[in-house]
Parts: C-alpha cells; sequence; structure tokens
C-alpha cells in the first residue's frame, strides 16, 4: 500500500509506451473500440504499482474497500492500428470524499497524434455491501498526492479538455 515517503516528490501523471496487439484490433486493423478500456486501465494499474506502490488487489484486502465505475466519457480522435506503439498518459484530475476522475489519453509514439481522450469516473464503495463510502484517511491521502495540480476539474467541458490536451500534449 501506498506510504509517502516526506522528500520524495511524486509524478502526477504517468506514462506508458504499449504497441497494439493484432487479437484487439478490427479487421480494418483498428483497435477495437472496447478495447482501449483494456488498455487504459492495464496501462494506470502498472504505472500505480511501479511509480507509488499502490496495489488495488491490496486496498480490496487491507480495506475492503474498491473503486467502481460510476461514468465514462471517451473520444476517439484518430485511431490505432495494429502494431503501433502508443504512448497512454493518465492523471487523476478530481477526487472527494468517494469519487476520482481519472484522465487519460493516448497518442503515437512520437506524441504528435491525439488518439483518444478518456475520462474515467469512480466512486468508492465497500466491497462487502457495493455502497458508497468515505474514502479511507490513507487514500484520502494518496489521492492528495497524486491529484494534478493545474486541472481545474469543476471548470471543464469534455470537448474543450480535447482541444486543450491537443493543445499541452502535442
Amino acid at each position: 500500500m501506498f506510504v509517502r515517503e516526506p522528500d520524495r516528490i511524486y509524478p502526477t501523471e504517468t506514462e506508458s509506451r504499449v504497441m497494439i496487439r493484432f487479437q484487439d484490433c478490427d479487421p480494418l486493423q483498428h483497435l477495437n473500440n472496447s478495447k482501449y478500456f483494456d488498455y487504459f486501465f492495464n496501462a494506470r494499474e502498472d504505472q500505480l504499482a511501479k511509480l507509488y506502490n499502490f496495489n488495488l488487489g491490496q486496498l480490496y484486502r487491507e480495506f475492503n474497500t474498491a473503486w467502481v465505475a460510476y461514468q465514462h466519457q471517451i473520444a476517439y480522435v484518430k485511431p490505432a492500428y495494429f502494431s503501433e506503439w502508443v504512448r497512454i498518459n493518465s492523471r487523476v484530475i478530481y477526487f472527494d470524499t468517494d469519487t476520482i476522475v481519472v484522465e487519460y489519453f493516448m497518442t503515437d509514439d512520437q506524441k504528435k497524434h491525439l488518439k483518444t481522450v478518456f475520462w474515467s469516473t469512480l466512486k468508492y464503495v465497500n466491497a462487502l455491501t457495493g455502497k458508497r463510502e468515505s474514502h479511507h484517511p490513507a487514500v484520502l491521502d494518496f489521492l492528495g498526492t497524486i491529484l494534478h495540480p493545474d486541472i481545474k476539474f469543476e471548470q471543464l467541458n469534455f470537448n474543450n479538455r480535447i482541444k486543450e490536451i491537443k493543445q499541452e500534449a502535442l
């Protein structure tokens, strides 16, 4: 589980480099729309473990809690193709007592073309009852450490955010 090191600066954005696999593509060699979710979630889970020593399974076992999907917004800007290398970035852009919003985006390997933008809103729930509950204090500490500081979620519009990401990331 995450333990904050007081002298360490933690990144607020993660990045993974992955190759688009044949079995995840449609007959036109585009990444299947539903597979974007797998690529985003797998990249995020790997980076949580690598950068923060944060394990979602351990969260479940220690606190009997988990995050469950509440809402997704996704924009398929340009296709990702079979055998193409891509970059997947993710960051927490909002949290409160029982909710987090994670922003993901995918670019080509050289970061010249935005492919996809995805917001995932998740609710924190008790794994035994399935009911929402407030984030555990250790989880709040973790979220406060990794929250991206430059994004004012309450003032954002998803479509406008796509334009912003194009400008800042590319």
